[in-house]
């Protein structure tokens, strides 16, 4: 027995795509079927042809066909009218959306530039208050210390004394007169 294939005959399943399409309807390749066969194309070579057809049916005198085609045309230049008003919508709010993420990031930045501009301000206000103790110090210690001595200084004071290794005892002289050898001392010795 053969298998048995289901076919929907419902009207609804043999155009998917007609209708409100998430597509680019711009650029979309339809099959019109008009009065004179099927018209082939984008929307706008498909209002052309139809627009190309009712002058071909005006010229020939048939009012109705001109009509007709006229319809066709008018309802594809609907369609892509509609088609490029929400892709401008679309395109504004992609704008807007930068608009709006450039404005957040050039506010961080200048949040950013001031917080710099606060830390640098505060380093350099800590390190002329440091500048200023340091300067402070050194000025008050050289009184203090000229205050408290009453002596005069002498020119061997203001040397830099300079430590010195200590000295090394020389060592003796080895002659082999003064000691007497290890290996045998059956040697005699020396008379002085």
């Amino acid at each position: 027995m053969k298998p048995q294939r289901s076919r929907s005959r419902n009207k609804n399943n043999r155009n998917r795509n007609t209708g409100n399409q998430g597509g680019n309807v711009v650029n979309r390749v339809f099959d019109s079927s008009g009065p004179e066969g099927k018209v082939r194309g984008t929307p706008s070579q498909v209002i052309e042809k139809y627009n190309q057809l009712a002058r071909d049916a005006q010229l020939s005198n048939d009012r109705v066909a001109m009509e007709s085609f006229q319809q066709h045309a008018e309802h594809y230049l609907r369609m892509l009218s509609e088609a490029q008003k929400e892709a401008d919508a679309k395109r504004e709010e992609q704008e807007r959306q930068n608009r709006e993420r450039q404005a957040e990031r050039d506010e961080q930045e200048r949040l950013n530039r001031e917080r710099q501009a606060e830390r640098d301000r505060e380093r350099n206000e800590r390190e002329a208050q440091q500048q200023a103790e340091e300067e402070k110090a050194a000025s008050e210690q050289p009184e203090a210390v000229e205050e408290a001595s009453t002596l005069v200084e002498t020119p061997e004071e203001s040397k830099p004394k300079t430590r010195r290794a200590p000295r090394r005892k020389p060592r003796p002289k080895d002659d082999g007169s003064e000691a007497p050898k290890a290996d045998g001392g059956d040697q005699p010795e020396a008379a002085e």
